[in-house]
């Protein structure tokens, strides 16, 4: 191992073992509240203040929106930084530039200055880490950075930025202990992303929430845009291969290569977003435009977002993880299985799943079909829920387990060897379930 290895090495050991990380340990690494946040951002200059940013929350969904809209911009020329959690992979999946993870040096050289400076201010993982991209952002003089929200809006740290335009793309049930128990109050936290004069585009909306939203935005001065009341697209239908054809009257006919089926209201957010980018000064041309979302996958390095990784047996790994996550997903899967029995196959289910340990899976697993071979397993994280208390939890729900695996590594490969080429595999339940298996890949 080089010196640039051992000492990148050595700065991530840092990152994930002295500071609190929610991803791994949960509530007892939230910190809300922006204090702590703004004293790493006075320590380190302020760097927010020297770019354009565009703020992006809700509950599903803002992960896509938020890669679509960088590769977007990319492609129209902009140097476009792009701030998403968590990774998957590789911890510098987390901030990119023109779809290029940070450079390990940079990294070090962060955490460095970091050690030695004032450690009074006493930051979380996320908060640290989100200073690190704003940093290098500043530094490599980005045109315009895309902001994905870590929880909420109101306290994320992330909420230090004035953008020149947000979204929040649907409120649904999660983290409620930290966010509150309804829809209603966990749309209060997202909205308060709004800022003065700042257009906000809101994906979705339910009688709950819009009135939220709604109120909000009046009493902040923020302008409010309705994608769902403004459908800007007008066709969406399966492509032969994989992903979408999609047809709107703002940039034509393009293909959609993220594959799932809640991409329907992503896109629709993201043209909503894109129609009035010209507004705040970001001009955009149509034909880049469309290759900008064509080419996602490529330009940002997408990844775990209804993504194939074999045909045959047919594997697909998701990161939803909440109750409207899911639902989407298993009624793909069920859709898929369908087709195959049309087919006059015998093809089966095999579903490898896990989950963190604080999830309410009582009121998700009931969703879950229960003719499928289930792998129940565990994620390398402590804040996995063991698979012995998963086990019980399912046969519970009536759902019968083909075998337990205390990695994700060994689930999947036990499904494979029974999978036959006709078979579907899907792995999921939790982000840090897929990270692990696209660790192995």
């Amino acid at each position: 191992m080089n010196n640039l290895e051992e000492s990148y090495n050595e700065a991530l050991e840092y990152l994930y073992t002295r500071l609190p990380m929610f991803s791994r340990v949960g509530a007892a690494a939230y910190k809300p509240g922006l204090d702590r946040t703004i004293a790493l951002d006075n320590l380190f200059g302020n760097p927010h203040r020297r770019f354009r940013s565009i703020h992006i929350a809700g509950t599903n969904g803002k992960g896509s929106t938020s890669h679509m809209l960088a590769s977007v911009l990319q492609t129209n020329g902009y140097r476009t930084g792009l701030y998403t959690s968590p990774h998957l992979a590789d911890f510098r999946e987390r901030m990119r530039i023109n779809g290029e993870m940070i450079p390990k040096e940079k990294v070090i050289d962060f955490t460095r200055r970091w050690r030695e400076s004032d450690k009074e201010i006493d930051p979380s993982f996320f908060e640290l880490t989100m200073m690190m991209a704003f940093d290098w952002f500043a530094s490599e003089n980005v045109d315009i950075a895309v902001i994905e929200v870590g929880m909420g809006g109101r306290l994320d740290s992330t909420n230090i930025i004035t953008p020149v335009l947000s979204a929040i793309t649907n409120i649904s049930f999660d983290h409620t202990q930290f966010l509150g128990d309804t829809l209603s109050k966990i749309a209060l936290e997202k909205a308060g992303i709004m800022k003065p004069c700042v257009p906000c585009v809101i994906g979705e909306a339910s009688s709950e929430t819009e009135t939220v939203f709604r109120n909000h935005a009046a009493a902040t001065g923020a302008t409010l845009k309705e994608a769902y009341n403004t459908p800007l697209l007008t066709s969406f239908t399966p492509d032969d291969e994989w992903g979408w054809q999609c047809s709107s009257p703002l940039i034509g006919d393009f293909h959609l290569p993220l594959a799932g089926e809640y991409q329907k209201k992503n896109i629709n957010t993201l043209l909503n977003i894109l129609n009035i980018l010209p507004d705040v000064g970001i001009e955009l041309n149509k034909e880049k435009t469309r290759e900008g979302i064509e080419k996602v996958v490529e330009n940002t390095g997408l990844m775990g977002r209804w993504m194939r990784m074999s045909s045959s047996p047919l594997t697909i790994c998701d990161t939803g993880h909440n109750e409207a996550g899911l639902r989407y997903n298993l009624h793909q899967l069920n859709e898929i299985m369908q087709k195959r029995h049309r087919h006059a196959t015998n093809a089966k289910l095999f579903m490898i799943i896990g989950f963190v340990s604080d999830k309410d899976v009582d009121h998700i697993l009931p969703l879950f079909p229960k003719e499928a071979a289930y792998y129940i397993t565990q994620a390398s994280i402590p804040r996995a829920m063991p698979v012995d208390i998963l086990a019980d939890k399912c046969e519970a729900n009536g759902i019968t387990i083909a075998g337990k695996f205390e990695s994700v590594k060994e689930a999947v490969y036990a499904a494979t060897n029974c999978a036959a080429h006709s078979d579907v595999i899907y792995i999921g339940g939790s982000t840090f379930v897929v990270a692990d298996y696209l660790k192995t890949c």
